[in-house]
């Protein structure tokens, strides 16, 4: 079964930058998709960002050219570079797979918090 793991976020500056990883053991060699969604209060989860199998990669237009997703596939793990964070940008950030029946086979991890205050 797939398990997820998040981390990286913390409070930052209007303007700021961070680096969020996310680790799932065995999402390369099971060949998944990789996503990059946030969450704010009463607000539906919303996907951000994604790379595809392929390597295609696909973001949504209030972080394109700001955010980079990307992987090492020696760690089995996807990060997602943010810059130039806005307080907008504030939510908890999670990670999940997809494409086989076993990349879609996980749960939600726990995400990390990221804070953009001054």
């Amino acid at each position: 079964q797939v398990q997820i793991l998040e981390s990286g976020g913390d409070l930052v500056q209007p303007g700021g930058s961070l680096n969020l990883s996310c680790t799932v053991p065995g999402f390369v060699s099971n060949n998944c998709n990789m996503a990059w969604y946030r969450r704010t209060t009463g607000v539906q989860r919303e996907l951000i960002a994604r790379l595809g199998n392929d390597g295609s990669k696909y973001y949504i237009e209030s972080v394109r050219g700001r955010f980079t997703i990307s992987a090492d596939k020696s760690r089995d793990t996807v990060y997602l570079q943010m810059n130039g964070l806005k307080p907008e940008d504030a939510a908890l950030y999670q990670c999940k797979t997809s494409g086989s029946a076993w990349c879609s086979s996980g749960y939600w991890g726990q995400g990390t918090r990221v804070t953009v205050s001054s």
